[in-house]
């Protein structure tokens, strides 16, 4: 059984190449690229079995993200759907260099995952999982999408397992507003957040330092751990552990950024396997932090590392703090 499961819409994620604009670039990249999955390839990368649910269409792109997924090691389950009117969602990503910020064009409409219902996934493994991770841009797509995902954290929590959720804001896939009402929503059945910092001050209006975010977003969800990710700038955890919050920071490796774009997603797949594999939320955000130093050296969203090259970073995360 898997031990991380994760639930989302993956989009296929078009970047053109050598950070050119998008109306000029002749050629681009295309990954499988979405939260859930890349937390899903992250984990089992890291020796944790996890299982990513979804719905594609069965066409010639659904299988596309089906297939790279799938060739990345994650076991998947997917639901397929044949009706025209269910679409792959798209992503274009234009990267850029300051003072010219990435930019993200989101063609995610009527998509497959926003039609996803929960009698249409195995609601009864949800509650044997260790781990049950989803990210809100898929909830915030429908009122459908929305109550599933409620719904498959629900089914979690009534069983053993923990769950968790990424805030997951991108500018143009819904207003804000859109992702506080998810979140509200969800709050009851919800164990872990885990949020970038830009994500926080943009999606739920909050501009405060790290530690004091942390605190009070994880005061007003009731949440068991917070975690804000600060990019090449480390990030922090928060731990409500019995009778008081215990808040643990870390800083980033300083390294040469290849590819952003799976940073984040990467650095929540770390936290949670280790997690599972045991270590309490000091040694968890440790990892993550090195992980997510490490991925923005790779081309792609997806992780590929090993034991003996995580570890020394892990070193180097743990002495500057």
């Amino acid at each position: 059984m898997a031990e991380l499961i994760t639930f989302g819409e993956t989009p296929l994620r078009f970047s053109p190449l050598t950070a050119q604009r998008l109306e000029v670039a002749r050629e681009a990249s295309i990954y499988a690229d979405g939260t859930a999955s890349n937390v899903a390839v992250t984990a089992q990368e890291l020796g944790t079995d996890a299982l990513w649910l979804s719905k594609l269409p069965d066409t010639p792109l659904g299988r596309r993200v089906a297939t790279q997924l799938e060739g990345q090691g994650i076991g998947t389950e997917v639901v397929w759907t044949d009706d025209d009117a269910h679409r792959q969602g798209l992503v274009f990503r234009e990267s850029g260099a300051p003072p010219r910020r990435p930019r993200h064009v989101h063609d995610r409409s009527h998509t497959a995952a926003a039609t996803a219902e929960p009698g249409e996934f195995p609601m009864e493994r949800l509650q044997g999982g260790a781990v049950v991770f989803t990210g809100l841009s898929t909830a915030v797509l429908s009122e459908q999408a929305a109550s599933t995902t409620e719904a498959m954290l629900r089914a979690a929590s009534s069983g053993s397992a923990v769950t968790a959720a990424d805030l997951d804001y991108s500018s143009g896939l819904a207003p804000p507003e859109r992702y506080q009402e998810v979140l509200h929503n969800i709050s009851d059945e919800l164990d872990i957040l885990i949020a970038s910092e830009e994500a926080v001050e943009e999606a739920l209006d909050r501009s405060a330092k790290p530690r004091e975010l942390a605190n009070i977003i994880a005061s007003e969800h009731d949440l068991d751990i917070m975690v804000i990710s600060r990019s090449e700038h480390g990030a922090v955890a928060l731990h409500d552990s019995p009778g008081t919050n215990v808040i643990h920071e870390r800083d980033a490796i300083e390294m040469d950024a290849v590819d952003p774009a799976g940073t984040h997603s990467a650095f929540a797949g770390a936290f949670l396997q280790q997690l599972i594999a045991g270590s309490d939320p000091a040694r968890a955000l440790s990892y993550a932090v090195a992980v997510a130093s490490l991925v923005r050296t790779l081309p792609g969203p997806f992780l590929t590392t090993t034991a003996a090259e995580i570890e020394p970073l892990v070193d180097r995360v743990v002495e500057g703090s």
